[in-house]
């Protein structure tokens, strides 16, 4: 892990949570407080919660994201939200390109791009996700995949300070296995290369976090891992004791 560049722990709660999981906001807000000076923390919310969380966090050490936006800033698109109506909300990031969005909404790598160009358009950081299938991983075609998706969904003029990129073995989400240590280290090795290629010296201060079943039992091992920059958690970002335990490893 290099110490350039600042660890990053963010939570996608996905379709979970309440106006009563304030409770957990505040949790999570007192338990970061002393890693602030060495981690940044978000938690990404569904959005109806955004502006609630937005509020109670300000002046905190955590970020509030979204979860997905619109290409477009406003229009007739019933039901989306664009990433100024994010931004509006009190966002600071979203999470774009998310494998249930490309799996369950067939997004195209092309549109996760549009997706993160309007989060930046609206000022907000672009976490983009990518990663490959079982069936994919077994063809030995995972560094094919998670290649071909950063080409697609990543936009040119890519900084530290607005691109995040999310590895998330699809496999391994929600169900409790993870890749090994020296997996984990051969991908994220490849993401680096790739940005290092496609960015030059911005690349190598773009973050890329792990997700796929991270929990405190194994958060140690994989953060520590080179060039594993952070943690997208899911399941155990809605415990606020868990959550603040993955990120205690940077303490």
């Amino acid at each position: 892990m290099a110490s350039a560049r600042r660890p990053l722990v963010a939570g996608n709660w996905k379709m979970n949570g309440w106006q009563r999981s304030a409770a957990d906001l505040a949790k999570i807000i007192a338990g970061a407080r002393e890693l602030a000076a060495r981690i940044d923390i978000a938690v990404c919310p569904p959005a109806t919660l955004i502006a609630d969380f937005a509020a109670r966090a300000g002046g905190s050490a955590i970020m509030i994201g979204g979860q997905d936006c619109h290409a477009e800033a406003s229009g007739a698109f019933t039901g989306d939200i664009s990433a100024e109506m994010l931004k509006d909300a009190g966002a600071q990031a979203v999470i774009v390109g998310h494998s249930e969005r490309r799996s369950i909404h067939n997004e195209t790598d092309a549109q996760v791009c549009a997706k993160a160009l309007a989060a930046w358009r609206a000022g907000l950081i672009a976490i983009v996700c990518i990663g490959e299938t079982r069936a994919e991983r077994v063809a030995g075609h995972t560094n094919t995949v998670v290649r071909t998706q950063m080409d697609g969904s990543l936009p040119d003029g890519a900084t530290a300070e607005n691109l995040v990129v999310a590895y998330e073995p699809v496999w391994a989400i929600g169900t409790g296995l993870t890749p090994t240590p020296a997996d984990v280290a051969e991908v994220h090795g490849a993401i680096r290369q790739r940005l290092g290629d496609r960015y030059d010296a911005a690349g190598q201060g773009v973050r890329i976090l792990y997700g796929g079943s991270v929990k405190p039992s194994n958060a140690a091992e994989l953060m520590h891992i080179a060039n594993v920059d952070g943690a997208l958690v899911g399941g155990a970002s809605l415990k606020a004791e868990e959550f603040v335990a993955i990120a205690g490893v940077y303490r």
